[in-house]
């Protein structure tokens, strides 16, 4: 059997909307994709989210996530569905790791600034957060949606521990967005190399799905291909 549906999980400051432009692409190469809303309340939250839609598939799936959606993937991938895993610039943290355990040792990006509080045990990107370092390769209006569509992440999350790395023992993929301002590169690129799975290097900001939708469609449906699920 062969992989047909991919399970799209969105990061921080997103939402499911993020993956607008790559939803098409992956139908028109005969994938069903579908987007998990993330309440980004909790790790745990964010897990129940996934296996929510994980279950409502029929037969294998092909994980994807993004940013802060690369830690849902990681915790998220054990489930018996979830053939394999696809790392958009995404957080990988290692069984007993938490996102923050995995880049503490990197220097900070610039985007890293401009989050800033939003309410009691929330954070948010400032727009200039978004414009300048989030998606700083789109135009301003394109950016400015991204802005207005963006969910709050729960501060507690990027503490929040892995209990079983997925990407240890499950097929996975990374795509490095080379010239990231919200991640560093550098830890992105580690990253896959401790993976040993294919690895794609895009210059593109933080959002290579709607910058790039194209490469990151057609990474994703490689991916899926080359799974005998």
């Amino acid at each position: 059997m062969t992989i047909k549906t991919v399970v799209l999980v969105h990061g921080a400051f997103a939402d499911g909307s993020c993956w607008v432009k790559v939803i098409p692409l992956l139908a028109a190469r005969g994938l069903k994709a579908i987007a998990v809303q993330n309440p980004l309340s909790s790790l745990a939250d964010d897990v129940k989210a996934a296996h929510r839609v994980i279950e409502m598939q029929e037969g294998p799936v092909l994980l994807v996530g993004h940013s802060w959606g690369g830690a849902v993937i990681t915790e998220a991938g054990n489930h018996q569905q979830v053939k394999g895993l696809v790392y958009i610039a995404a957080g990988a943290p290692d069984t007993g790791q938490s996102f923050n355990d995995w880049w503490k040792d990197y220097e900070p990006a610039p985007g890293a600034a401009e989050i800033k509080p939003y309410g009691e045990g929330y954070v948010a990107l400032t727009h200039d957060g978004v414009r300048k370092h989030f998606v700083q390769d789109l135009p301003a209006a394109e950016a400015d949606i991204v802005y207005a569509t963006q969910g709050p992440l729960a501060v507690a999350c990027f503490g929040a521990k892995i209990s079983r790395a997925a990407w240890r023992s499950k097929p996975s993929w990374y795509l490095v967005a080379a010239k990231d301002e919200t991640i560093p590169p550098a830890v992105e690129r580690d990253s896959a190399a401790h993976m040993k799975g294919e690895t794609l290097v895009l210059q593109s900001g933080h959002v290579p799905m709607l910058s790039q939708p194209e490469a990151v469609a057609d990474f994703i449906a490689s991916a899926a291909a080359a799974i005998d699920a």
